[in-house]
């Protein structure tokens, strides 16, 4: 289970870099993974502090997006049946500084205008928390999407 944030501000997106399985970079929403026993709630706002350098104040579940895919295993002929459930929230920043996570999952932390999103290389998590952000639809599920990344 993971928990991630968006956050808006003045017509920017608050995102942080990460290395991308093919090579090179990708952008992902600040969040992550829970700590074991860790309210999904308190997740998000440690994980955009340890990103980016903001503390931020939750002000909405946006929804509930989850997926599964069989990942190569650590061992030869051996996968692992993942399933993820990635609870996003929208959240708007209370303090703190941008600074870029040093020894983490991420080394950059930016502001990035909305409509230059759909250009930036990203995980597709952003588009659908996007979504979920601007049509805050009533069951918290993305749906179809007309554009994915």
């Amino acid at each position: 289970m993971a928990a991630y944030a968006v956050c808006v501000r003045d017509g920017q997106l608050l995102l942080a870099r990460s290395p991308a399985r093919e090579g090179g970079h990708e952008w992902v929403l600040p969040g992550g993974g829970a700590e074991f026993g860790e309210d999904p709630y308190d997740t998000v706002r440690r994980e955009v502090t340890e990103e980016t350098g903001y503390r931020v104040e939750v002000t909405d579940l946006l929804g509930v997006h989850t997926n599964r895919v069989v990942l190569p295993g650590r061992f030869p002929g051996r996968a692992v049946d993942h399933h993820g459930v990635r609870l996003l929230y929208a959240a708007h920043i209370t303090g703190g500084e941008l600074r870029h996570e040093v020894g983490g999952s991420t080394d950059l932390a930016a502001w990035h205008d909305l409509d230059t999103v759909p250009g930036l290389p990203r995980v597709s998590l952003i588009d659908t928390a996007l979504h979920l952000w601007r049509e805050r639809p009533p069951t918290g599920r993305p749906g179809t999407l007309s554009e994915t990344g």
